[in-house]
């Protein structure tokens, strides 16, 4: 074998190595945009009153596409892990709030997701839901509301890194 052919064996082994590290960067990027394209994941939702970190929530999706969200930690300095939903008025009655669903029946429409519902564990009550993705999918708005969407109230939940 000679000088040359040995040369250009090492150079086209180290380009497709450089290939495979760049499809595989490739993929992951297309992946975390694909992830960030969604609102699956965990968000920090924030007290309307205080505007600190309230809690966790962690919307999943099932296999029909259909999302939801529990809470899976709360966040306040006062957070009392075992509090429980006195307030609701549904199955959720004196259950603890963590880990329970408060978003539900998520559906994909043209600029968000629809046609759920959202509970405030704080009052008992349910609400219509709507959200959509901001800032690249790094904010999540989600819209409570009665009736009509005018009539209601809008949070921006930050995405957990």
């Amino acid at each position: 074998m000679t000088h040359f052919t040995r040369g250009f064996r090492a150079t086209a082994l180290k380009s497709a190595k450089h290939a495979m590290v760049a499809g595989a960067l490739m993929a992951s990027a297309v992946a975390a945009m694909a992830q960030n394209a969604s609102p699956i994941g965990t968000w920090q939702t924030i007290d309307d009153h205080t505007g600190q970190p309230k809690a966790l929530v962690q919307i999943t999706q099932d296999g029909s596409g259909t999302l939801s969200g529990k809470i899976i930690k709360g966040l306040s300095a006062n957070d009392n892990p075992d509090r429980r939903c006195t307030a609701c008025t549904d199955a959720r009655k004196d259950q603890p709030m963590l880990g329970m669903t408060i978003i539900n029946d998520m559906k994909k429409d043209s600029d968000g997701w629809d046609g759920g519902q959202i509970l405030d564990p704080e009052n008992g009550k349910i609400y219509r839901c709507k959200m959509h993705l901001e800032d690249g999918g790094q904010k999540l708005v989600v819209r409570g509301y009665i009736g009509i969407s005018l009539l209601g109230r809008s949070q921006t939940w930050i995405r957990e890194q």
